[in-house]
């Protein structure tokens, strides 16, 4: 009997040194989410300890955290007895793993049962409602924790915050905040964080600088969101954080080295992010994906690679996210062997159903490849494609011309239950604009009138910028005026488009409007407006834009720096071009061309050439437009053998297929050196079909070499081309006049009376005082025409003193040609050493360049008067064109 009862009390004491071991074993095993302690369930079946709730709740927490919430429910199912730990470990497992509909379902179930939620399950509850769009449940929740007395709870007040956060009631989550009061370090971050989720910056800061004030000490996170906030604010915000990170003595964990990284990676200063890094040698996926991601953003594609090759090295296994940035890369790059090479350790790490990763590997088949379907093909492979996937596809098929078959994937999508976003539909009608489809444009914006995305700016802005890339101006403004608000991209999409249809005038209109909207120039808006000054030859206007522009910051901007040169060098202030190309730290193509430009057409040609040299020797790479400058450079200066190896050199040397405009200037270089031969060889070899600017070019050539047979040929398949243009029965004429046979001359232009065609009137403009002023040859309408004869006769006067000839002076329709009328104009209304700037809508005759020459050499002035892309720089009896184009 003695020795029953002392086995008794043996195996009673062994069982509670067991249960002791299992409650020991199971919350270090569930802290550490070690699936090596579910083994202690066994024995604890065994000792019969199945009813042991706190053994139980451990074992639940483990099962949900190693094999998922539908082992752990069905454990939880077949616990004896459950308190709240239960019941929120289940319901937290669920919102963990995002499934919110069954997160609420059992909470539902939790308060049929009776059990009283704690703080920690309303907290996940929120999190729900948050995830499912649920206000009115969650504003429920909130009520509930009222009565419960849970109102002043910290966790439950952090949560509430973040759930009207979400909602975007970030006035209501402020309200919550100020009236509770006596928060700790969670919920000013929380705030801070609403805040920053809600784009309102600034008060972030504030929140932060409240926060220190009432002595609560920021953490990690609280630094995390600020510097979030002042990657937006600008760099020294986000200097003065890292320096408050510093003095508080924070350590520098991964989390806020990722933080920083990513901050000074935006502002261009990767130098600082990875000195950051480099502070201390904890690394983990996400510090490595920011710095790959940041030297990726400032375009350091070779340190973005090489930041990858040492990841791997230290067995830092690469995320999504990792991928999506090395794909950006290959994406900028237009690298299709490095996105393959990507793509390939994407399989491998099976991450290719990925919709981020497969999001990013559609654009970079769009971007690097010429074959669509490896973008599509891409796309069929993505398991749940969201809005963005089918944006990527839709664009990509756009941009390579498939604007039906982008239609087609536009109704699959929706068709698929994916509704399209703001970015969507601006894609689809940005590849209509660029395709000129009007009536399929006019049918996306009957689309989008019956969905709320009318409202969106993005499409309004795609909507205003297609109608007035296809010239309806109409269109386009009535979309602006039912705009609620408008940005710097609708007027500058409006501006660059008005400017491209020669409305120049009215593009510089554009700058009262956004005035009147309060909105302020921008780089982009700013070089279109000085692109419009260049054209429109406005150089006062030019110059306040250029005022603005060392004002406001924007002249440190590439393309508005590059507008400059433009402006200078169209209006003939060279030596203003050459000061602002210097200025430009870096100068690209760009820059390079208008630099050329205004020094070819002011008649620098061996400068112009020299800085051809130049550009090729700083490594910027020439492109179609710089040979066209160069060609016209080699036909002003007729140079003539320099000319065809500039030409030969495009295709053999860089690559570049000459187009039609390439052959119009070898011909015209040909045909001034009299070489009308060759010149009308390569009309007949060349890879296109003569258009009718082509033959009037060599008909040109014909003229001034008096060669009657070529020229009539020109004429005649000039003519064929377009038979309305005046051109060549006025060049023709001229010629048989020329050659003294006037009657051919005369029966040619009364053949070209007989169809009606006139010559377009010559209009000449000038601006002075901010205001352009008109002339139109002959015109008697100006306020001042009687002053404008009077000088006109007073300078002919004088050169009849001077007895200075030149053909025609006083004699027919010469007399009046808008440049003498401009001119004049200028002469009475500015003041001495003032140069007058003149644009021409055609060139000017030998007759009116005589008299301008006159003028310079009779008054202490410089006269530049622009015709299309040449300029005539008078100064002291002498043109820059020194009589070469005549």
């Amino acid at each position: 009997m003695l020795c029953k009862t002392g086995s008794r009390i043996i195996k009673g004491n062994e069982g509670t040194r067991l249960e002791e071991t299992c409650s020991r074993v199971l919350p270090f095993c569930n802290s550490n989410s070690l699936k090596e302690g579910i083994s202690v369930h066994c024995p604890i079946i065994k000792l019969g300890l199945q009813d042991r709730l706190y053994l139980n709740n451990n074992l639940l927490s483990l099962y949900a955290k190693c094999f998922g919430v539908d082992k752990a429910r069905h454990f939880f199912d077949e616990m004896p007895y459950k308190d709240v730990v239960s019941w929120t470990g289940i319901l937290s497992a669920y919102v963990q793993r995002g499934n919110h509909d069954c997160a609420l379902e059992f909470f539902d179930s939790m308060l049929i049962s009776g059990q009283r939620p704690n703080e920690f399950t309303l907290s996940s509850v929120l999190r729900s409602c948050s995830a499912l769009g649920e206000f009115e449940y969650g504003t429920c929740i909130q009520a509930y924790m009222i009565k419960q007395g849970f109102d002043q709870n910290p966790i439950l007040v952090s949560g509430l915050l973040d759930f009207y956060s979400k909602f975007n009631f970030i006035g209501e989550a402020y309200k919550l905040f100020i009236y509770v009061g006596n928060h700790d370090t969670v919920s000013w971050t929380m705030m801070i964080s609403s805040f920053v989720q809600a784009q309102r910056w600034s008060k972030a800061l504030q929140l932060y600088v409240d926060m220190i004030e009432a002595g609560v000490p920021p953490n990690e996170f609280t630094f995390v969101k600020l510097l979030g906030a002042c990657s937006v604010l600008g760099l020294k915000y986000g200097k003065l954080v890292h320096a408050h990170m510093l003095l508080r003595g924070l350590k520098l964990n991964v989390v806020l080295k990722t933080a920083l990284v990513d901050m000074y990676a935006r502002f261009q200063r990767m130098e600082d992010a990875i000195k950051v890094s480099n502070l201390t040698s904890e690394y983990d996926t996400l510090l490595c994906t920011a710095v790959i991601s940041g030297f990726a953003q400032n375009f350091m594609f070779r340190k973005a690679i090489a930041a990858f090759r040492e990841m791997r090295i230290s067995g830092i296994l690469p995320n999504n996210f990792t991928f999506s940035s090395l794909l950006s890369v290959s994406s900028l790059m237009l690298s299709l062997e490095l996105g393959e090479q990507i793509h390939s350790r994407v399989v491998v790490a099976g991450l290719e159903d990925d919709v981020n990763v497969g999001n990013a590997l559609v654009t970079m088949y769009v971007k690097c490849s010429d074959k669509i379907k490896d973008a599509l093909r891409v796309f069929r492979g993505i398991s749940l494609p969201n809005v963005i996937s089918w944006t990527s596809l839709i664009a990509g098929f756009g941009e390579h011309g498939f604007q039906q078959d982008a239609l087609h994937f536009f109704v699959e999508m929706r068709v698929s239950g994916v509704q399209p976003n703001s970015f969507t539909i601006s894609s689809i009608i940005g590849s209509f604009n660029a395709a000129k489809l009007l009536p399929q444009t006019l049918m996306l914006h009957g689309h989008v009138i019956k969905t709320n995305l009318y409202k969106d700016i993005v499409v309004q802005n795609a909507l205003i910028d297609v109608y007035a890339g296809l010239g309806m101006l109409d269109y386009a403004w009535q979309v602006v005026h039912m705009m609620s608000h408008r940005d710097a991209i609708t007027y500058t999409s409006l501006a660059s488009r008005v400017n491209q249809l020669g409305h120049h005038e009215l593009a510089l209109h554009i700058i009262t409007d956004m005035y009147n909207d309060d909105i302020k120039i921008d780089a982009f808006s700013m070089a279109s407006f000085l692109s419009a000054s260049a054209d429109l030859g406005t150089l006062v206007t030019g110059k306040q834009l250029h005022s603005h522009s060392v004002k406001s910051g924007l002249g440190r901007w590439v393309s508005v720096a590059n507008g400059l040169v433009d402006l200078y060098g169209k209006c003939g202030c060279i030596c203003d071009a050459q000061r602002a190309f210097g200025e430009i730290t870096v100068p690209d193509i760009f820059s390079w061309n208008g630099l050329i430009s205004g020094l070819a057409s002011i008649g620098s040609i061996s400068s112009a050439l020299s800085a051809f040299d130049d550009m090729r020797l700083a490594g910027v790479r020439p492109d179609s437009v710089t040979f066209l400058l160069l060609l016209s450079a080699c036909n002003n200066g007729k140079l003539v053998d320099l000319g065809l190896e500039y030409f030969q050199s495009m295709r053999e040397v860089y690559d570049i297929v000459p187009q039609l405009d390439h052959y119009v200037y070898l011909v015209d270089i040909l045909g001034r050196g009299g070489r009308l031969e060759e010149a009308m060889e390569v009309i007949q070899t060349m890879p296109f079909r003569a258009d009718a600017s082509i033959c009037k070019t060599l008909l040109r050539a014909c003229k001034a070499h008096r060669n009657i047979p070529l020229a009539e040929d020109m004429a005649r398949r000039g003519l064929e081309l377009d038979p309305s243009d005046p051109a060549f029965y006025i060049l023709l004429a001229n010629l048989y006049d020329d050659s003294g046979r006037h009657d051919f001359g005369e029966k040619t232009r009364k053949l070209m009376r007989e169809k009606q065609l006139r010559k377009n009137p010559s209009q000449s403009w000038v601006q002075i005082r901010s205001k352009v002023h008109l002339f139109v040859a002959g015109e008697r309408s100006h306020p001042q025409i009687n002053e404008i004869y009077e000088k006109i006769e007073s300078i002919d006067a004088e050169i009849k003193n001077h007895r200075y000839l030149y053909q025609g002076m006083g004699i027919g329709d010469s007399y009046y040609h808008s440049e003498k009328l401009a001119v004049a104009f200028g002469l009475l209304n500015t003041p001495s050493k003032i140069p007058i700037h003149i644009i021409k809508n055609n060139s000017i005759c030998r007759n009116c360049h005589d008299f301008i020459t006159f003028v310079t050499d009779l008054v202490d002035k410089e006269i530049i008067v622009r015709e299309g892309n040449r300029l005539h720089s008078f100064r002291k009896g002498q043109c820059s064109c020194r009589g070469c184009q005549f």
